[in-house]
């Protein structure tokens, strides 16, 4: 039997590796009538990184491996298996691989693993089927799988609008890091819904991340002095993700008080972000955090690396 619906014979595997994201700032609005927040977002891609393997099956296969992955499904709950039956129902063919998921991204973390996983997968099986399809459409794919999807695709630092899903690609220097992440989990959905508990009791602490802001910030990117960049970091989404973990607010304090510039929660959290002067600040306070009894690990990262990139093969393999 044929390991393809159109071959006999098995291309070379193909590796593609996807970024975790943080945001920088986070505007939230009201809710649409798809049920989504419009949102107005920052977002940078971080070198912290999940891979995909796909290789020739005679049908639809996920296996999970690596440190986070525990718990996660390894069926159609799962983006990355979502990610390649959409891809195949697109272009008109079985979903016939088997795709090999090493998860380092946290789960339930405000990073955007699961988009990675799918933007990956996206990559990775367009390539081993043979698809050619160029990123634009990529993108609408991703669009449709989840709104920070298509971010993870692209990469860098872009503001995202819609429900994120819409990117502008801004200009920015390399950033420094630590990402501290608390024992625990948050659902996206819980937080949002809390968010929306306390704008309709009058109890919400919007942050300052309108447009005004916004610019301010993309300004600040482009000058690359993380010291400017400091005070304009905010997320609409962390007074409600603190009312659901206000264990966070310790953990944010631990931050401030070993020399971060500035942190805040990352997108849904719990994962805190803290922006450090360089790399060597960023490694020394990773350490302090790390030995957080609070935190599950910290570690450094580095801010604006591209989205999801094939590994090509190298001259001697």
């Amino acid at each position: 039997m044929p390991l393809s619906d159109s071959d006999s014979t098995s291309p070379a595997p193909i590796t593609v590796t996807a970024p975790a994201k943080i945001n920088l700032a986070l505007s939230v609005g009201p809710l649409r009538p798809d049920g989504f927040h419009e949102l107005r977002t920052v977002f940078q891609a971080v070198d912290l990184y999940d891979s995909v393997t796909v290789r020739a099956a005679a049908e639809l296969e996920l296996e999970l491996s690596g440190p986070e992955a525990t718990g996660l499904p390894a069926d159609p709950g799962n983006l990355a298996w979502r990610a390649a039956a959409l891809l195949a129902e697109r272009a008109g063919r079985k979903p016939a691989v088997r795709i090999e998921l090493v998860k380092r991204i946290p789960v339930a973390a405000g990073l955007a693993g699961g988009s990675a996983d799918a933007a990956a997968t996206l990559v990775a099986c367009n390539r081993l089927w043979g698809l050619g399809l160029a990123t634009r459409g990529l993108h609408a794919l991703a669009a449709e799988l989840g709104s920070d999807v298509a971010f993870a695709l692209h990469g860098g630092t872009a503001l995202g609008t819609g429900r994120g899903e819409t990117l502008t690609e801004l200009a920015a220097g390399q950033l420094h890091w630590v990402l501290a992440a608390a024992a625990g989990s948050l659902s996206t959905p819980a937080v949002y819904a809390e968010l929306d508990r306390q704008r309709a009791a009058g109890r919400e602490q919007h942050v300052r991340s309108g447009l005004a802001a916004l610019d301010e910030l993309a300004q600040a990117l482009r000058t690359g002095d993380p010291a400017t960049l400091a005070p304009l970091l905010a997320n609409d989404l962390q007074p409600a993700a603190l009312a659901l973990a206000p264990y966070l607010r310790d953990t944010l304090a631990a931050g401030r008080r070993l020399g971060a510039l500035a942190g805040l929660v990352s997108g849904s959290g719990p994962t805190c972000a803290f922006l450090a002067a360089d790399h060597e600040q960023a490694r020394s306070l990773a350490a302090a955090l790390d030995a957080d009894p609070g935190c599950r690990f910290a570690r450094p990262v580095v801010g604006g690396v591209p989205g999801a990139a094939v590994l090509e093969p190298t001259a001697a393999g």
